[in-house]
């Protein structure tokens, strides 16, 4: 079995406690997350053979965090220690009702932020890559964040594997002086499958369609066809285009779905109603996970592989934390209509 690659950066994450503000009481959740490290815990859980490439300071914070993804069966022998560095952190307090979660970074300068694609043996890393995802998230830390994260991905293409991004939009990192659609259009040159949201394609790619509104609380499918047509058309190498639709009815109730323009045609999946968000941090890389680990098991089945992400993801928002502690069996309990939440005996 190949091994499935992700790059980026881990984070401390530190949480006010339920849904308290920050600093409502002085207590913080002290975990560890970020994008593609999620990743690549959840596809270990699901059985993938899954590394996690990164840098960490070389110290006690940076050997917690190695030591949370090895707990969970995350190969991190590619990862980069780097004395006198630090470790991105983020702040995370948990909306309710009509008050959004609020998310404050802290990551400038980090290890991963000031990492070069010197720092990593990209050749020997990838010689049994199977599979290689990043998100957009990275190549917004820093142009040399960025220059890495281009070089993996032809390091990637050029062993035959796949590649995958999550174009995860987040405006408050683009700050180094360039936009992203300046970035991201070269990345996605190297890309076989897209995963996103509605925004992330617009924001990213700078690709609009008639009728997508990421404000609107109903979502037409046939809208979100043309927008992964339109990301097909400009960008030829994508084979595939999966857009997740979040319904945000309010911080704790939203509808939850995805469509995905694949290789033999276009898919809806279901749509599930989470009434009572736990921890909706990480949904995201929970449906990534679930694209790849649903690709590469259901090779001539690609609606299968859309309803697996989207129950993945929808049973990740019942788990407090950045990862997805959810089985394959889980998942495909729930993909195949058991949503009752009974207790399994």
């Amino acid at each position: 079995m190949g091994k499935t690659i992700t790059f980026g950066e881990i984070m401390l994450r530190l949480k006010s406690p339920e849904h308290e503000r920050l600093f409502q009481s002085p207590v913080l959740e002290a975990t560890f997350g970020g994008g593609e490290a999620n990743v690549a815990v959840s596809l270990a859980i699901f059985g993938k053979n899954a590394a996690f490439v990164t840098s960490v300071p070389d110290n006690a914070v940076g050997e917690a965090a190695i030591t949370e993804l090895r707990k969970h069966g995350v190969d991190t022998s590619y990862i980069n220690k780097v004395k006198g560095g630090r470790l991105g952190i983020y702040y995370l307090e948990t909306g309710a009702c009509a008050r959004p979660s609020l998310v404050v970074y802290d990551r400038a300068e980090s290890c991963i932020a000031k990492a070069k694609p010197a720092d990593f043996n990209w050749n020997d890393i990838m010689k049994d890559a199977e599979w290689f995802h990043v998100t957009g998230i990275t190549p917004a830390l820093s142009q040399e964040a960025a220059d890495t994260a281009l070089e993996a991905m032809k390091a990637a293409k050029a062993k035959g594997a796949t590649v995958s991004m999550d174009l995860n939009y987040r405006k408050k990192l683009w700050n180094y002086g360039k936009k992203a659609p300046e970035v991201m259009r070269e990345l996605v040159k190297y890309v076989d499958v897209v995963i996103a949201n509605e925004e992330d394609i617009q924001m990213c790619l700078g690709i609009t369609a008639p009728g997508v509104d990421v404000t609107k609380g109903k979502l037409d499918t046939e809208d979100y066809k043309k927008l992964t047509d339109a990301v097909k058309s400009e960008f030829s190498n994508v084979k595939i285009v999966a857009v997740t639709l979040r319904e945000s009815i309010s911080a704790d109730k939203n509808g939850w779905s995805a469509v995905l323009s694949g290789k033999t045609g276009f898919y809806t999946s279901k749509k599930y109603a989470i009434d009572d968000i736990v921890d909706r941090v990480g949904g995201g890389d929970s449906f990534s996970a679930g694209i790849i680990f649903g690709l590469q098991e259901y090779t001539d089945n690609e609606q299968q592989a859309l309803e697996y992400a989207v129950a993945a993801s929808a049973l990740k928002h019942t788990i407090p934390g950045d990862f997805n502690l959810t089985r394959k069996s889980e998942v495909l309990a729930l993909a195949g209509g058991d949503g009752s939440g009974r207790v399994q005996r």
